[in-house]
């Protein structure tokens, strides 16, 4: 639970500091910061999916798991209901909208989905630590527009977080090292997404790849039938 303490502390001093800050924020320092964590992001990405592809059993199972999750989240329209529910409180104003969209935005990515699970499977925090990185620079920018009561989303990440990790823990023996190998393949490039995205070098729809997490799962149980 380490990491989710640390991502949940990222929530806290940076919806305060930005709310100290108010509109004092400049651009040219939140692009810098973004810029920063985009890179971070980026290579996490590369490093988890490289170090986890060497050890695969089944090196071309991630490519299937991509393009059946990307499939199965294109006719889901999660990116497009995601970007819905934000936008639907666009159109509000005070702090009701910035709790929305932030919680959203602290909860629904790939690493606060991931980490949790890697870090009750393999100990591994990183991921929970690079996006309270994120989060930190993103509760920044929230709390200098709606105050001090963005401070309100970081509970609900803690549950969040908190119960993949204790769902993780519980399914441990039902979960084959195999199973985490193939899954970290596909987190880590979703990761590398996310990296890309926020440098503006290519925006992904990542949200509709996150079914291609579950594709991995599903295909180590039918492979271990024969």
């Amino acid at each position: 639970m380490l990491g989710t303490l640390f991502n949940t502390a990222m929530i806290l001093i940076g919806s305060c500091l930005g709310a100290l800050l108010g509109k004092g924020l400049k651009a040219e320092y939140h692009q810098a910061m973004m810029d920063a964590m985009g890179l971070a992001a980026t290579f996490i990405g590369i490093k988890t999916a490289y170090g986890a592809a060497i050890k695969s059993q089944f090196p071309v199972m991630f490519i299937v798991s991509l393009a059946l999750g990307a499939l199965i989240g294109q006719l889901l329209h999660i990116q497009e209901h995601f970007d819905h529910l934000v936008g639907r409180f666009d159109n509000e104003s005070g702090l009701q909208k910035g709790l929305s969209t932030g919680i959203l935005l602290y909860c629904i990515g790939t690493l606060s989905i991931v980490g949790p699970i890697e870090a009750a499977l393999k100990g591994d925090i990183t991921m929970l630590l690079t996006n309270g990185m994120l989060d930190f620079v993103t509760s920044m920018v929230l709390a200098s527009t709606f105050g001090i009561g963005m401070t309100l989303a970081a509970p609900v990440l803690f549950c969040w977080q908190g119960s993949i990790y204790l769902i993780s823990l519980l399914l441990q023996n039902a979960i084959s090292s195999t199973m985490i190998t193939e899954v970290s393949i596909v987190g880590g490039i979703l990761i590398m997404t996310s990296g890309l995205s926020i440098l503006g070098i290519k925006k992904f729809s990542t949200l509709n790849l996150l079914p291609a997490l579950v594709v991995p799962v599903v295909g180590v149980i039918i492979m271990g039938l024969f």
